[in-house]
């Protein structure tokens, strides 16, 4: 699926299945998207429940779900930006394993969905101050 929201990247992430479990890649630094290390973390959701809304302004989020389901909304609001007004939603899970890049300046936040727990894990591109 490509972004309507200018700059906001969706990537499909690879599993590596095996009789031991998996390996899930997330980001490399040799990756084109790539910009830079700041820290990882992982958000931790009780089923329904919503953490939002959240914009920063030099931040770039590197997004995946490894465990459980989780919709993610964007919206731009942006001055100037060819995509102002525009709202989108994404449905992340290791089943839809992706990597969604949500640039600065975007409005963003998740609820987890269904009956479970949901791990979303952000690589994002600086420390948060």
């Amino acid at each position: 699926m490509e972004s309507k929201i200018n700059g906001v990247r969706l990537h499909k992430l690879k599993q590596f299945h095996d009789e031991r479990g998996k390996v899930m890649h997330m980001l490399r630094s040799d990756d084109k998207h790539f910009e830079q290390f700041g820290e990882i973390y992982f958000s931790c959701s009780y089923p329904n429940v919503v953490k939002a809304w959240h914009k920063h302004s030099e931040m770039t989020l590197n997004y995946a779900v490894i465990s459980g389901n989780v919709k993610v909304v964007l919206f731009d609001d942006r001055d100037g930006s060819s995509s102002h007004g525009c709202l989108e939603e994404y449905f992340l899970s290791p089943e839809n394993y992706h990597l969604l890049i949500v640039p600065p300046g975007i409005w963003n936040g998740f609820k987890a969905i269904g009956g479970q727990m949901a791990i979303l894990a952000n690589c994002a591109s600086i420390p948060h101050r």
